[in-house]
């Protein structure tokens, strides 16, 4: 007996000696920050409507007084066909016209989970069928790429948004198979642009989703607000953490492209943002906050960052009188011109 107790202290001795050492090793002093990287924005004319904004003039802010000329855009199931057969266009064309006027790449983001909450935006026509709820995404799905394969301001497409990432969002239950279907799908309509996958930074091994796309995006969060943490907490892992998780992809699959997706550049608090206090916000984002995100953005050293929260930058700035933050973004934006 007290030689089983020998060996079960060495296990858990051993154990814990392991989990020491990769944190020491995530949390070693960073790498110099990468300084050839380009910064994009997410940007959700849905989100900048529910802050109450003028999605159109915070677009084109965005696009004119911050400089963005990297974009991920959206393309939100049920706002694009609320109608089964019946589509809307107008806001995607208008945001690629202006987007190609300014000679800015874009990302478009097709699926049924696309950025923003709820994740999942299925149209209401759609029934409970999952065989059928699937076929009509593919249509759907076809019919956007028809629409913009042409488009020159059109660079990429992602298909869904953290698809691995089942335990967060309102979403159907998660098909592989299916989304091995969705790539294959696009990949059929448009073989000139590549297919973008996405997972979770933090919550991911990245493998799945790195595995199945041309190029892989993760998400990279630093300050965030969960009950299941007790509230606020930041991560406490350095770059490394994001460099050791890329030689694990580029060990165990074919994936050479790395880019960050989405990196943190607004607050994760405890409600609906437009209703919690200033100082509380700033406890997970404000403009000093913002430089620190980016700086540890390119101290991981993939070539694109694409920034969340542009929309907030410009509601802070239009209804709360508080420019600071927009100001950074656009020196941020400046340094790389």
């Amino acid at each position: 007996m007290r030689h089983l107790f020998k060996v079960i202290g060495l296990v858990f001795l051993s154990v814990f000696l392991l989990i020491l050492l990769v944190f020491v090793y995530f949390n070693l002093p960073d790498p110099a920050p990468r300084a050839d990287v380009k910064l994009g924005m997410t940007f959700s004319a849905r989100y900048a409507t529910a802050l109450g904004l003028d999605w159109k003039q915070t677009y084109l802010a965005l696009l004119d007084d911050i400089g963005v000329k990297k974009l991920r855009l959206p393309v939100y199931w049920d706002l694009a066909e609320p109608k089964a057969g019946e589509y809307f266009w107008d806001d995607l064309d208008w945001q690629l016209t202006e987007a190609e006027k300014r000679q800015a790449d874009v990302i478009l983001t097709i699926g049924q989970r696309v950025p923003r909450w709820p994740e999942c935006h299925i149209p209401g026509w759609v029934g409970s069928d999952d065989q059928q709820r699937q076929t009509d995404l593919l249509r759907f799905m076809g019919r956007v790429i028809e629409r913009y394969k042409s488009h020159q301001a059109v660079t990429m497409w992602q298909v869904e948004n953290e698809p691995f990432l089942v335990f967060f969002g309102i979403c159907p239950p998660f098909d592989k198979n299916f989304l091995d279907q969705e790539i294959a799908f696009v990949k059929s309509l448009d073989a000139t642009r590549p297919v973008l996958l996405t997972d979770s930074g933090e919550l991911s091994l990245w493998v799945g989703a790195a595995k199945r796309g041309d190029v892989f995006g993760t998400t990279m969060y630093r300050h965030i607000w969960s009950p299941k943490v007790g509230g606020y907490f930041t991560y406490p892992i350095g770059p490394n953490f994001f460099r050791a998780k890329e030689w694990l992809v580029r060990t165990f699959t074919k994936q050479k492209n790395f880019i960050v997706i989405e990196l943190q550049a607004e607050p994760w608090a405890s409600g609906w943002i437009a209703d919690i206090p200033l100082q509380e916000q700033f406890r997970t984002m404000d403009e000093t906050k913002l430089w620190e995100n980016v700086d540890y953005a390119k101290r991981v050293g993939f070539p694109e960052v694409y920034l969340w929260g542009g929309e907030w930058w410009y509601w802070m700035k239009e209804k709360k009188d508080y420019p600071a933050v927009w100001d950074e973004g656009k020196k941020l934006f400046s340094e790389q011109q």
